[in-house]
């Protein structure tokens, strides 16, 4: 279900004083990245500055998303909280909502034990929602282990992992030890999809795809019809966008070129703060490449 390039999307503000939703400008984006052949839409992730979005502001992206979306493809919306009840909330909103999925992160703060981990995933996922957990230790100080994913991947409604440890013994680990299940492994970090693929994974959720989906999706149907020197071409070929859109915290740098490129970017919310001017002429240069 949750194959492919799946962009995690930028939430649009506007440029006033409460930096309101840009609801136009978000179906705006929507309807590119789905022109470009994306296999599926990731609303309310960290990329969509989900930390800072109000409850009401959550239902209103994840509505507009899938009816912008139209059954086109699947809505993997993000639904984590580090509070499992808030976590439950807004996952049963996206499920009324009528998301495909829910994307849940890992307790951030908290760190919460290993049968902790268990009751918040469970409970989630008892919910009915298929769910993809997400590993980001960065964001959250805390690394989901093998042996914890392996034992949640047999609750039928937990499919897949979206993996943003930087570990690829870890990824192979998963893997192989999900193999006898109905589960995928998602990549979390666009510089690692391709060996990721390489290992079996199934795709990726991706912040590069909100600026070049097509060359994305380009170099995952490469991969999938066994055309590995040209996947991996392209994989070199957009190697200095997914480092540019990391020269500062995510999502400062993907706003920012998505501005660039003239669609509905608008200003990240605080504590996040605008790029400066040196990155912003450096993510510039970056991205002419591409033009």
């Amino acid at each position: 279900m949750f194959e492919g390039v799946l962009p995690a999307i930028i939430t649009p503000f506007k440029r006033n004083s409460s930096m309101d939703l840009d609801l136009e400008g978000l179906r705006s984006n929507i309807a590119f990245l789905l022109e470009q052949g994306v296999h599926g839409i990731v609303p309310c992730g960290s990329t969509g500055e989900s930390a800072t979005l109000s409850f009401e502001e959550h239902e209103q992206v994840i509505e507009v998303t899938v009816d912008e979306v139209d059954g086109r493809v699947p809505v993997l919306a993000g639904t984590g909280s580090n509070n499992t009840a808030e976590a439950i909330r807004f996952t049963e909103a996206a499920k009324d909502l009528g998301a495909d999925g829910a994307l849940v992160i890992s307790p951030y703060y908290n760190k919460p034990n290993r049968s902790g981990l268990v009751k918040h995933y469970t409970r989630i996922a008892d919910i009915g929602l298929p769910i993809v957990m997400y590993n980001v230790p960065g964001r959250t100080g805390q690394n989901l282990l093998p042996d914890l994913v392996i034992e949640l991947a047999r609750h039928p409604n937990i499919v897949a992992i979206k993996e943003a440890s930087g570990d690829i013994g870890q990824v192979s680990r998963i893997i192989e030890g999900t193999l006898d299940e109905d589960f995928m492994v998602i990549s979390g970090d666009d510089g690692l999809t391709f060996p990721i693929l390489c290992l079996g994974g199934s795709g990726v959720i991706s912040v590069a795809a909100n600026i070049e989906p097509a060359l994305m999706v380009k170099m995952f149907d490469h991969f999938c019809e066994g055309e590995l020197e040209e996947a991996l071409d392209l994989h070199y070929a957009l190697s200095p966008l997914f480092r540019g859109l990391f020269i500062d915290t995510n999502p400062i740098p993907v706003k920012k070129a998505v501005s660039l490129c003239g669609m509905a970017g608008g200003p990240v919310r605080p504590p996040l703060d605008d790029l400066d001017t040196e990155k912003t002429a450096k993510l510039q240069e970056i991205l002419d490449i591409y033009a």
